[in-house]
């Protein structure tokens, strides 16, 4: 009988240790542990979902993990079950491309698109955006930091419209232009001050399909102004929420 006993508080206490924790490749997992993985030549594959499926998940538990296929990101639910909100603990995605134009007049009387993209430095994610022309479509919605450089000189002309020539810059969300301003002084044609910069930096919540470009207008003379060799004006675009 007391054999009996034993065994069934032996297989009582089994169970609960193994429904407490789980070792897989150990049979020692550590006691702080609810699962304990350990491998010397495996890793962990975490289920893969593309962002419809991530939005069509029913009810996702807060801190529920996934990889999007969509993004090559990791994100979990930041948010609650009634109202998620997909964050990505993985490697930012970002873009940089820099100017080739030398030519094009940025100092014109309306708002205008410049030609800051023309060469690619890097692009993390090909998928998550389109560069056209001028513009880059974004196809993820979240929060981006945007940092803008431009360098820009006013070439000698005849007469005087080319003294006291100052462009402004902004970004634009789908032609509008949005949030911070960069401005400068007069650029002069004495003593060689030909050239002035221009820099920006914000932060915007873009929408699905939000198209992204910089935007210059004239606020002194209007002689043409230019950017500089290529390379030296340029914009990054990295998502990071």
């Amino acid at each position: 009988m007391k054999k009996i006993a034993y065994s069934i508080m032996l297989l009582f206490c089994t169970h609960y240790y193994v429904h407490a924790q789980v070792g897989i490749g150990t049979t020692s997992p550590n006691t702080s542990s609810i699962l304990d993985v350990e491998s010397t030549d495996k890793g962990i594959l975490i289920p893969r979902l593309d962002t419809g499926a991530i939005n069509a998940i029913a009810s996702p538990a807060n801190g529920l993990l996934v990889f999007n296929t969509d993004l090559n990101e990791f994100q979990f639910n930041f948010g609650t079950s009634a109202s998620p909100n997909w964050s990505k603990i993985s490697h930012s995605i970002s873009l940089k491309y820099s100017n080739t134009d030398t030519t094009t007049n940025i100092n014109t009387a309306a708002y205008t698109n410049i030609p800051i993209f023309g060469s690619v430095d890097w692009n993390d994610h090909l998928a998550s955006c389109n560069v056209t022309g001028n513009t880059v479509t974004l196809n993820t919605s979240g929060r981006y930091r945007i940092v803008v450089n431009i360098s820009y000189i006013v070439p000698t002309i005849s007469g005087n419209s080319d003294v006291r020539v100052a462009v402004e810059a902004q970004i634009a969300i789908n032609g509008t232009p949005t949030g911070t301003i960069a401005a400068t002084g007069y650029v002069r044609h004495n003593s060689g001050h030909t050239e002035a910069s221009l820099h920006i930096s914000e932060v915007l919540n873009i929408t699905n399909g939000d198209i992204i470009s910089v935007q210059t207008i004239q606020s002194g003379n209007s002689a043409p102004a230019v950017l500089r060799s290529a390379g030296t004006s340029n914009i990054f675009i990295e998502k990071i929420k």
